[in-house]
């Protein structure tokens, strides 16, 4: 698939049916590698010779890959690692992924206006504030939190990638540590306990920590959307857009409506400003716990 343009999701597993259907529709490289095409064989030429067969061993990946179609593929590491098992498919899938989405906006608002000027999710604007406080830019005291919440986040990622490889049930486990995490903070905040630096400090830990593991929930991102943004905006300048592109746009929407309700929350009832996101995150959980009890009805 060399030559079809760089990805800025390296997590996603492109499916080399719609690739080749996009990108080599007559299928002439694929006459010359018949041969050594071994038990997967292409009996026809031209657009049909891109019709799936299921090689011995073959199993269909677990979620939409690129082109918004199941593939056939040898089972390999790419299709069984977490983030590639986790991609998003179906309404109830995108619904969780709006809501996240949401808390991601919620949790980073809070965390930006009550904690510090610093994100708990966002590590690419924490990367450029300690730039800037290394050349002695920027409040004081900010590169502390923005050290803790990389550090944070950076340990929430870890935690959720063990969960993601030896917990069974791994959506729930890691949306329910994520909720808990979120509710801890909210509870921390409302109960009038953090009063000193070091205490907004620890509540950055608790936040960073519950947006690294949501970050690893689904290879759908739901906390960083620079990539999302670019590849969308790419796509609506060629006209190519695709069927999901709808809950794309969704969740950038999402991220403004959660930032938004966090702040008002904050204005309004200060008290109650990290309500939102864990709202939000319990009420992912909730969704995916009732398209699991469906499934096995």
């Amino acid at each position: 698939m060399a030559g079809t343009g760089t990805d800025s999701r390296p997590n996603r597993v492109l499916n080399p049916v719609v690739r080749g259907k996009r990108y080599d529709p007559d299928g002439s490289p694929l006459q010359g590698a018949r041969p050594r095409l071994g038990a997967v064989r292409h009996a026809a030429r031209g657009p049909r010779c891109h019709t799936r067969r299921a090689a011995p061993g073959a199993t269909p990946t677990a979620g939409r890959t690129d082109g918004g179609e199941d593939a056939v593929v040898p089972n390999s590491p790419a299709t069984t690692e977490p983030a590639a098992r986790g991609v998003a498919d179906g309404p109830r899938a995108h619904a969780a992924l709006l809501l996240l989405s949401a808390a991601s906006g919620a949790a980073d608002a809070f965390v930006f206006i009550c904690v510090g000027q610093v994100f708990a999710g966002v590590m690419t604007g924490n990367l450029v504030l300690l730039g800037a406080a290394a050349a002695g830019s920027g409040e004081e005291g900010v590169a502390l939190r923005v050290v803790t919440a990389l550090v944070s986040y950076g340990c929430g990622v870890a935690c959720g990638a063990v969960a993601g490889e030896r917990t069974w049930w791994r959506l729930p486990v890691m949306l329910l540590a994520e909720v808990g995490l979120l509710t801890a903070g909210a509870a921390l905040w409302a109960g009038g306990l953090i009063r000193s630096d070091a205490d907004r400090l620890g509540l950055l830990l608790v936040m960073g920590l519950a947006m690294g593991i949501q970050g690893r929930v689904r290879a759908t991102p739901t906390n960083y959307f620079t990539g999302t943004l670019t590849s969308l905006v790419g796509r609506l300048a060629l006209g190519s857009w695709r069927p999901g592109d709808g809950w794309v746009a969704g969740r950038l929407l999402a991220v403004v409506a959660g930032a938004a309700a966090a702040a008002l929350t904050v204005r309004l009832w200060p008290s109650s400003g990290a309500v939102a996101a864990a709202g939000l995150a319990a009420a992912a959980l909730l969704v995916e716990a009732a398209g699991r009890r469906t499934v096995r009805a």
